[in-house]
């Protein structure tokens, strides 16, 4: 039997998942101590861009 993803695919993309949960995490706990520019998160957790980290801090800040 033929399948589409073998247990290493699924297991890489799974950590991936969770890499960038504990990332966006990270960075919502970083705006909301509001002492960082969002310039200065996005060059600390790359994954997230500006605009994402403007809607996070509208979101959570507002």
């Amino acid at each position: 039997m033929m399948t589409l993803f073998d247990d290493e695919q699924i297991l890489k993309a799974y950590t991936k998942d969770i890499e960038d949960s504990k990332d966006r995490e990270t960075a919502k706990r970083m705006i909301c101590d509001e002492e960082m520019l969002l310039e200065k998160i996005a060059q600390y957790i790359p994954i997230l861009s500006i605009e994402e980290l403007k809607k996070l801090k509208q979101r959570l800040c507002n």
